[in-house]
Formats: C-alpha cells, structure tokens, sequence
C-alpha cells in the first residue's frame, strides 16, 4: 500500500510543538519529506535551540505519524537552525553573529550579571553557539563569573580572539586591564573602548551574543541602543519599587530606540530558607509581574535570592556548570528556552537575500 502523501501533510500540519504552542510545520520546520515504499522519513528543525528535548518531540512526532495508513518504517530526525534577526533601522548586523540580546537593568545590584552569564550558558547546554560581551566598563564581572584568567590574543593584528568559558565566547574589558585597578574614564572615552570590543572581537558564529549592559540609562547604554544592532532586550529587575521604578526608563528607552522587549526577569523573588523551607518575599511581592501587566510586556519568570547562586557565582563556577540538573537550572533553562523562542517569532533580517546595487557613471 503506497502511503498518502495528504495524510501525511493533514497529521504534520495538526501536531503541534509543546514549546511554541505553535505548528511544527510553521516556519518550514518540517523538511526533506521522503517516501519510500512503506517507509517515511523527514526532518523537522526548530528555530530556537533545544538539544535536551529532541528525543521528547521525536517521540511526540512519531506518535502522530504512526497511525497513518501503510507506514511501516519510520525515520524522524530533529534538529535546530537560528536564524538572523531585524534590528533598528539603519544598523547593519556584526559580522558572524546572528542575534545580539541587551541584559539590562535599570539599576544596579539586582544580579543582571549573574543571570546573563546562567542564560548564556543554558543556551549553550541546548546547542546553541554563545557569546557574551561584558558592557560595564567601569565594573566588568564576567571574568570573575566565568572563572576566565587570560588575555585575548590577536591572529591577525586587528581583532581579538574571545576567551572561552563552559562553551560560551566571552570578552570583557576586564580582561584587558589589572584586576584591581580602576577605570577612570569619561563617558566618551568608555563608550568608544566599548564599541571596540564589540567589534574588534573575532566572535566565532554566533546564533546569540549577550550584552550584559551595565545598570542605568546613560551615555553607554544610549550609544549602545543607538549603535548595536540588537535583537531585543532582556530586563532584569527585582520585585522592589526603588528597582522597577529604574527599570521603567529601561523600558521607554529600548521602545524609543526601536528595540523590542523580549520579556523581564524577577531576580531575588523571594528568599527560601535553607533549614525549613519558609519562602519570605524580602525585596516585595510580583512586583515584575505587576510591571509586565502595566506595560502588556512578556514575564519570563522569577528567580529566587539564593545562596547557592550567590557562592557558585563568587567562586567562577555558574549553578548552571555546579547544578545543571538543580530547580534554580532548570528555572534558567526555561527562561532562556522562552527567550528564543521569542527571538524566532520575530520577523527574519532578510538583507543577506538581496544582492548589493552599485551605481558607477559609465
């Protein structure tokens, strides 16, 4: 019996994918269709990174198909590709870098650091090629987070090699400079050493490059907006009133420069004690699921104020590396799995499809 081709196309088109609550067909996630006889064989590929769950959709995929009338054999496989992104206007994507994410917070001390180098690493651990660019010139943490001792080294003269950490690129000013000296510049001169590390960096293919973007809405985060081409922006705030009220100016500023708001993160939700297991909401209650409702902006989730994240982090060794498997990593790894999620609903960047026009008097 010669298997139907519409039946197949009538089950694919009504399975649909777990994480995106979309059809797996959408997007041309479903390729390489081939009938062979009583066998079937295709390819589905996501848009967004998620090597721990191929064999779950595989599964869910093959359950569907199975029923379908003369199939015998039946061969899926599952993969991922990321595709570029659209960014402000008038901004050329960086060479070998797909989509740039802004980790931003309004104001300092709420872990945008820590939670920006645990999102990097978990969309690694999915499969995903990962940078991140350490952006606060005057307090660089990532070196210390990553556990990275080393100097970027240059093949050709003109651009720096990134250093590596748990599979993730990584360059930071910190790198560049003695641990404990200060940074004493002004604004300028800061934004141009920022704009050299972005550029002059030999990022190696990236699906995403993090920004973790030092707190506030001054002259470097306006020249970063202005200038990167950005993806979207992560914020990352506490539920305490002092800290949304900073995060608010975070928010106008991404939408006036144009650059979309792929969710906010409520850091330090609620502290659990150790001994009894007691949640107290020390820093104020849902305040960022608050915000996210006042401004109809995505909530991506709440992390608790741990010791865990806190020593793990201090010691250069992530509780994504030190507990991958723990109920903090797994938070991070849904956080991060939403924010690509969102990324790959955004419209693609197209400009590579379109050949260059050059006007030459003759």
């Amino acid at each position: 019996m010669t298997i139907d081709r519409d039946q197949i196309d009538a089950v694919l088109h009504g399975i649909i994918d777990p994480n995106t609550e979309q059809p797996v067909t959408a997007s041309k996630g479903v390729r390489n269709i081939k009938i062979n006889g009583d066998t079937l064989s295709l390819e589905v590929v996501l848009s967004y990174p998620a090597k721990s769950q191929y064999l779950l959709i595989e599964t869910h995929i093959k359950q569907a198909l199975c029923a379908i009338r003369g199939l015998v054999h039946l061969r899926v496989g599952v993969s991922h590709q990321i595709r570029a992104h659209v960014v402000q206007r008038g901004i050329q994507l960086l060479p070998n870098v797909r989509n740039i994410i802004a980790v931003a917070s309004g104001k300092g001390g709420v872990g945008k650091s820590t939670t920006a180098a645990n999102l990097a690493i978990a969309l690694a651990n999915e499969g995903a090629s990962v940078g991140v660019l350490d952006a606060d010139i005057y307090g660089p943490s990532q070196p210390t987070i990553f556990g990275i001792v080393g100097r970027p080294v240059s093949g050709d003269g003109k651009t720096m090699i990134p250093l590596e950490g748990y599979g993730v690129q990584v360059n930071s000013i910190g790198f560049l400079v003695e641990r404990d000296d200060p940074i004493m510049w002004r604004g300028p001169m800061a934004t141009s050493a920022l704009e050299q590390l972005l550029r002059q960096t030999n990022w190696r293919n990236l699906d995403y490059l993090i920004i973790d973007m030092p707190p506030g809405t001054g002259d470097i985060q306006l020249t970063l907006s202005n200038r990167v081409p950005l993806t979207g922006a992560v914020i990352v705030t506490t539920p305490q009133d002092i800290a949304l009220m900073d995060v608010r100016k975070s928010l106008k500023m991404f939408e006036k420069v144009g650059v979309p708001i792929l969710g906010v993160i409520e850091n330090m939700s609620a502290y659990i004690c150790s001994q009894c297991g007691h949640a107290a909401s020390i820093f104020g209650d849902s305040g960022g699921k608050h915000l996210c409702k006042q401004y109809s902006i995505p909530f991506l989730g709440s992390l608790p104020l741990d010791l865990e994240i806190r020593e793990y982090t201090d010691t250069g060794y992530p509780i994504m590396v030190a507990n991958p498997h723990g109920r903090i990593s797994n938070l991070y790894r849904d956080i991060s799995q939403q924010v690509a999620i969102r990324i790959a609903a955004l419209p693609r960047d197209m400009s590579a499809k379109f050949s260059t026009i050059v006007v030459q008097n003759t």
